[in-house]
């Protein structure tokens, strides 16, 4: 199935990614781990291999580009 992404321009999406990022060390085992990813953002623009997120980020606004082969689920807010 292929969404319309466009029709939720504007909106501000949750994408859950699918990979395992974000290194962490568990301080009972000192043992390291990796949890999973989210990314926050206004939906700006929808392309055929992914989406393009605005967000702000210690003032700076920044764009993300997220492939939909790496997207496990998204929140429309």
């Amino acid at each position: 199935m292929k969404m319309n992404w466009n029709q939720f321009s504007g909106k501000t999406l949750n994408v859950t990614l699918v990979e395992n990022y974000g290194l962490k060390i568990d301080q009972s085992t000192n043992q390291p781990f990796y949890e999973i990813t989210f990314k926050v953002g206004k939906l700006v623009e929808a392309f055929d291999e992914g989406l393009l997120l605005e967000n702000k980020v210690e003032d700076n606004d920044v764009k993300i580009f997220i492939p939909f082969t790496s997207i496990k689920c998204v929140e429309i807010v």
